[in-house]
């Protein structure tokens, strides 16, 4: 027995699930319906892939939520996962779910599939044979991850460092590296089976004020660090930054550079698609005018050309978005995504050249560490600010990059902190802010968080 599967078995030794089949999951997933794998979906479908939100604590409420999805024509489904699991922490998230299914009241954020297990779990997935996604935001992702494949969801969302930084105020970040190395090695496995399992990394960080040159290195290394382990489907994101023109450059940089460094690292047979999110800020509470901001961002998925959009709701400030209200949104992106064909290549050369600059520069820094592999090259990196995210919580974090938007309301470094970026680079990025005279930094800071509102 491999050194990973005995890890495997210990992993699965846990009092909160049943018993785990290692053979029937493989004959599952070996026979499973390639209407399953978004990574078949990428390959032969002629348009963007629409996926909301979405997840409740009982099986009968995800079950009807899907249900609504599908009848607005979605592409992928979501499963978002409950902040217990989240945290492992198992027993919690049992006795929520009992209280939720006795009283029909949501006592989860989110589905807790650990402890609803693959089988229960596995009838809801096959019923609607479409690709979902995992959501969780888990630094110890390893029974989810198992749980999850062995459910037939063939994508799961995160990393060693989007899916910690902006999460988590002390989880050690070395056991993160290493957790999500055994999660890449199991998709690596199952993906010699079938269709490739999806990885994707989660673009938004803490969603406030990220510079696209610390998103796209952050989504280059993690990219990087799953192919490393045999991956062989793999999706870069980011969210909408609030300037159409940011949005713009930074898809034209990061597809460029995905593809420049997976063959560099000798992964020329890897895919690699690209995924938009939706606003990931504070939301206006008029409604109309939540309608105005992801019509706009659908037309900005459509012109950077994503692979998949992730789509929000205009109930984004007031809660946690009925399913009528899900649906809605996926009705509506679809709509009007069948509208902008043909669009016009736009882009701007200035602003693509700084932007490569920056990222080699910062990419050039973490490969020259001294360290033996490249999970800890990304770990010293961060440790010495070369990796720095604006309002991380996490203590490692080193919080020394400020960021303010120009006056066409990109997002500029202001302070680089330890940045390796170039005298140049950062002269470019200080040549566009424009603060008015006696304006305090942390007034604009604030002002520049609520451009939404």
């Amino acid at each position: 027995m491999s050194l990973l599967q005995r890890e495997r078995e210990i992993i699965v030794n846990n009092e909160y699930i049943d018993r785990f089949d290692f053979e029937e999951v493989e004959e599952f997933i070996r026979g499973a319906s390639k209407n399953l794998f978004i990574s078949h979906k990428f390959k032969t479908a002629d348009h963007m892939l629409v996926q909301p939100r979405g997840g409740f604590p009982t099986y009968d409420k995800v079950f009807q939520l899907y249900k609504e999805f599908k009848e607005a024509n979605v592409d992928v489904l979501p499963l978002t996962i409950d902040s217990n699991t989240r945290l492992n922490d198992y027993a919690s998230a049992k006795k929520m779910l009992a209280l939720s299914e006795e009283n029909d009241v949501d006592m989860l954020n989110g589905y807790p599939l650990v402890n609803h297990g693959y089988r229960t779990t596995r009838k809801m997935i096959t019923h609607y044979d479409t690709p979902v996604s995992l959501r969780h935001g888990t630094p110890d992702a390893r029974l989810l991850v198992e749980t999850a494949l062995a459910s037939g969801i063939f994508e799961i969302e995160g990393g060693p460092i989007t899916y910690l930084l902006p999460y988590s105020k002390n989880f050690p970040m070395d056991k993160a590296f290493l957790y999500w190395k055994y999660v890449e090695r199991v998709c690596a496995k199952y993906s010699e089976l079938n269709e490739p399992i999806n990885r994707e990394s989660f673009g938004p960080l803490s969603a406030t004020l990220q510079p696209p040159a610390i998103v796209i290195v952050i989504q280059l290394l993690e990219m990087l660090l799953s192919l490393e382990e045999g991956v062989k489907s793999f999706s870069v994101s980011f969210s909408q930054t609030g300037s159409m023109l940011q949005d713009i450059v930074s898809s034209n940089v990061i597809k460029k550079l995905a593809r420049k460094y997976a063959d560099r690292f000798g992964h020329e047979d890897a895919t690699i698609n690209l995924v938009y999110h939706q606003w990931m800020g504070a939301f206006p509470r008029n409604k109309e005018y939540s309608d105005s901001l992801i019509n706009t961002s659908t037309v900005i998925a459509a012109m950077v050309g994503a692979d998949k959009i992730i789509t929000k709701t205009r109930n984004e400030a007031f809660g946690i978005p009925t399913k009528e209200a899900n649906a809605m949104a996926v009705a509506n992106v679809k709509y009007t995504l069948g509208m902008l064909k043909g669009l016009p290549t736009v882009g701007d050369e200035e602003e693509e050249e700084n932007l490569t600059n920056e990222v080699d520069e910062i990419l050039e820094a973490v490969f020259n560490d001294g360290a033996d592999t490249l999970w800890r090259k990304v770990f010293n990196s961060i440790k010495k600010g070369y990796i720095d995210i604006p309002f991380s919580p996490h203590i490692i974090n080193a919080n020394e990059v400020i960021t303010i938007r120009d006056p066409q309301s990109n997002i500029r470094i202001l302070k680089k902190g330890k940045l390796p970026i170039s005298e140049k680079s950062f002269a470019y990025e200080r040549s566009k802010i424009k603060l008015a005279e006696g304006e305090r930094v942390v007034d604009k800071i604030i002002q520049d968080i609520g451009i939404m509102l």
